[in-house]
């Protein structure tokens, strides 16, 4: 797939088929992560692969959006490593980088994926669930799925109104 392409026609999906991710299809998803770009390339990311459906209970309590959680045959908790940050914003921005190469990874693979950030009002009960080290601050959870509505549209603001 044409990487404009990819960006331009990726959505949000939050409604998955109850079909299996593979685990090949994940190893694509986490190694698009490990190629984003970061400051230094210091690679501040962590991962974790959520399939255990106890877990995701626990874990979809976490989140206003813990129906679309269950929905999703899996999910990729993504974090920071502060152990490895040199400059915060810098690794934040490379955070950001790492989870649209996954986002974008997943729709040209044909799988449907959602950045779930709200989770982050409850980030240190989550984390507590994940039982992750304390140095791996919890970024975002992807749940990751064959969507189950193909058609979406977007809208975006005209690129007179971005200019500055």
């Amino acid at each position: 797939m044409d990487v404009l392409n990819a960006i331009k026609s990726r959505r949000s999906v939050r409604e998955f088929t109850d079909e299996d991710v593979s685990d090949k299809q994940i190893e694509s998803i986490l190694e698009a992560g490990r190629w984003a770009p970061s400051g230094l390339n210091n690679q501040p990311w962590k991962f974790k692969v959520i399939r255990d459906l106890e877990l995701k209970k626990k874990l979809a309590e976490c989140t206003h959006y813990g129906k679309t959680l269950m929905n999703a045959p899996v999910s990729i908790a993504v974090f920071l490593d502060n152990s490895g940050v040199y400059d915060r914003t810098k690794d934040l921005q490379a955070m950001g980088a790492c989870i649209q190469n996954m986002l974008l990874a997943t729709h040209a693979s044909g799988l449907g994926a959602v950045w779930l950030g709200e989770i982050l009002k409850k980030r240190k009960q989550a984390e507590k669930i994940l039982t992750v080290p304390e140095d791996c601050e919890l970024m975002a959870v992807i749940a990751v799925g064959k969507p189950k509505n193909v058609k979406s549209s977007s809208s975006r603001k005209s690129m007179e109104e971005l200019m500055l």
